[in-house]
């Protein structure tokens, strides 16, 4: 069998976002896991045209238990599950993990199974129904990550992330974003 995740040894544990836990998350923190338009924007308008996207994972397969759960979805329902590392002149700055439904796909008319190395953000953020529906937070510590992400990203400290249950034309998608060291001094 393949594997569900390039970036992950096991399923993250996650927190759902409730009233005051904002304010215990570092201000760099706060910031990159509030923010509410495209991360990939905001990325370059620092780091400009440099910005890029590496593939490390792009299947069709089941999502985590806690994944299908938050998007409803049965045990057999197959999703296209991306994971990239967005970086710039060589710097690792945001891994991110998107599971998206074949409904959400039908919905899009498949222009989110065709990104290529194109970022998601600046596809999904296009459309004006775009729906934010949840969000919760992790703080993964090194050991989760697989040898092959921390070969890549060099992680040596626990990694905060966010994941945001997004709708577009009511069918939903689930984007998990990683803050990697680097980001958080921008």
């Amino acid at each position: 069998m393949t594997s569900k995740s390039f970036l992950f040894n096991r399923e993250p544990l996650w927190l759902e976002n409730r009233q005051g836990l904002r304010h215990k998350l570092p201000d760099n923190v706060q910031s990159w896991a509030y923010e509410s338009g495209s991360l990939t924007r905001r990325l370059r308008s620092f780091y400009g045209d440099a910005v890029a996207v590496k593939i490390l994972l792009q299947r069709w397969h089941k999502p985590f238990l806690s994944e299908r759960r938050l998007l409803k979805l049965s045990e057999r329902q197959y999703s296209l599950i991306r994971e990239v590392l967005l970086y710039a002149n060589d710097k690792p700055l945001v891994l991110a993990r998107t599971i998206i439904p074949a409904a959400t796909i039908k919905a899009t008319q498949n222009n989110l199974s065709h990104l290529g190395n194109r970022p998601l953000g600046e596809i999904i953020f296009s459309y004006p129904k775009l729906e934010r529906m949840a969000m919760d937070v992790t703080l993964i510590k090194p050991f989760a990550w697989t040898q092959s992400v921390l070969a890549e990203t060099a992680i040596d400290q626990p990694v905060w992330g966010r994941r945001t249950v997004y709708a577009i034309a009511h069918k939903q998608m689930l984007v998990s974003e990683f803050f990697l060291p680097d980001v958080l001094d921008i």
